[in-house]
């Protein structure tokens, strides 16, 4: 059985349960209070604090294999069944269950980003390193608030993924 199958089944988890909940609830349970569970093992890997909501809820919502240490922490912040243990440290089924097209707007805006930027993202990025890719196996990310000017909120995404080379034959 995958998390998101037992996400589906609320017996599993309790009504109340933060991977029950819809986005924003399960986001607002994952965030405060997490750091402490999985910020410093997160440092002695070479993240920062600031990556643990983001890694949290990669895990989660079943897209990244947890490590028995993490599943039990996970577990213990999100108050889950111990079946949850199990399912946190298999390997991942990555298929991420939105539909396509997104709709819910923040997904549809990233995705936009990505449409209308990549071109030149990819461009500037094969100047820079040459012939090859980022990395999404081999990546951290980071999401900052930022004020700028002072009083207007907006968002810094970082993707931060090795980049391989492609092979010559």
């Amino acid at each position: 059985m995958t998390l998101q199958t037992l996400v589906k089944h609320e017996s599993y988890f309790g009504a109340g349960n933060a991977l029950c909940a819809p986005y924003p609830r399960r986001s607002a349970a994952i965030g405060p209070g997490i750091e402490g569970s999985f910020g410093p093992d997160l440092a002695r890997r070479g993240g920062s604090n600031r990556q643990v909501p983001a890694y949290a809820a990669f895990l989660a919502y079943g897209y990244g294999q947890a490590t028995e240490d993490e599943a039990t922490k996970l577990r213990r912040v999100l108050e889950l069944a111990e079946e949850a243990q199990r399912v946190l440290q298999k390997v991942p089924h990555r298929s991420p269950p939105a539909p396509w097209p997104p709709t819910d707007p923040f997904i549809y805006r990233l995705y936009e980003v990505v449409m209308l930027y990549g071109p030149v993202f990819k461009d500037i990025a094969h100047e820079l390193f040459g012939d090859g890719i980022m990395s999404a196996i081999d990546m951290s990310v980071d999401i900052e608030k930022k004020e700028d000017p002072v009083g207007v909120p907006r968002m810094k995404l970082t993707l931060n993924g090795e980049w391989p080379q492609y092979k010559k034959f």
